[in-house]
């Protein structure tokens, strides 16, 4: 059941960065289409719910913690990585995003003072060593300038904003709360801050009746929204924040195996060296200690013989 959710949360979120692209290009004001698309997944999880009676109501306190997790996770953080979009590339912005992982880690230990596993310190090295060489070429190509940095900055934060909402995540779970429940409410939460937001900014609440605008619209409210975040927390639960983060290092790998096929991205020798520094950090992630000291120390004998 772990590595379903696992591979669910990869290969839906790998394929947002470009939807989200696709979304700050139109006409649409970036509050506007955040608050759409939360709207959008929160109704179709209410009616999902009251459909199976899943529902779970939550006291006063409970609702106070959903609306701070809406503002982190689905409100702040895309609100970030929207307009980080028009100063990076979506692969850069992946990149960035990957540091979810170290986030995680640090604030388990801010918040529950939990030590992380001891495979996540050398899993998450690797990752982000194998991240820095997928995307060798691109950085050395660029410049660092304003408005990079803008971008670079706006990641950051965002993706701090994600962990953040992992941890209110993990506190509702930890109390014995309904995850799809306390999704919804959370969606609900953020879709009414970004409408706030876009109210307080005099933008159009018009909606751009384009193929383009649209299905990417319904994209990320359905499937990188009401499935994905489901299934990441789903795994957030089962496994612990610092080991669902490491997911995020396999994004971008999703989004250049789209770009090789659809867009011509040309593979290089550091990006190939970053693959497989990855798929080792995987390795690593998720094997047990012993398992792993046992197979290291069987691949130095063959080395030698």
């Amino acid at each position: 059941m772990n590595t379903l959710l696992y591979l669910t949360v990869v290969l839906i979120w790998g394929t947002t960065w470009i939807a989200i692209a696709l979304q700050q290009e139109g006409a649409v004001a970036i509050p506007v289409s955040i608050s759409y698309r939360f709207l959008l997944s929160a109704v179709v999880m209410f009616l999902i719910l009251l459909a199976t009676r899943r529902l779970r109501k939550l006291g006063l306190q409970d609702h106070l913690f959903c609306m701070l997790q809406g503002c982190c996770v689905f409100g702040f953080n895309f609100y970030c990585f929207y307009h980080a979009a028009a100063f990076i590339s979506s692969g850069l912005e992946s990149v960035i995003f990957s540091m979810a992982v170290l986030f995680n880690t640090l604030n388990n230990m801010i918040f529950f003072r939990q030590r992380p596993s001891p495979n996540l310190l050398p899993a998450a090295l690797l990752g982000l060593m194998g991240i820095v060489a997928l995307f060798w070429q691109d950085l050395v190509a660029t410049q660092l300038s304003p408005d990079l940095l803008k971008g670079i900055g706006l990641s950051a934060l965002g993706t701090y904003g994600f962990s953040l909402g992992n941890m209110l995540s993990s506190r509702h779970q930890r109390r014995g709360l309904d995850i799809l429940s306390t999704n919804t409410y959370a969606m609900s939460y953020g879709a009414l801050l970004m409408a706030a937001i876009a109210l307080a900014q005099g933008a159009s609440f018009q909606i751009e009746f384009t193929s383009r605008y649209l299905s990417s619209l319904f994209y990320l409210a359905i499937f990188g929204s009401v499935i994905a975040f489901a299934a990441y927390f789903s795994l957030l639960g089962r496994i612990g924040a610092g080991a669902a983060a490491y997911s995020t290092l396999l994004f971008p790998l999703v989004a250049l195996t789209i770009s090789t096929l659809f867009e011509g991205y040309q593979w290089h020798l550091s990006a190939v060296f970053g693959l497989c520094l990855i798929l080792l950090g995987n390795l690593v992630m998720f094997s047990q200690p012993a398992e792993f000291i046992s197979r290291g120390l069987l691949l130095l004998v063959n080395i030698r013989r």
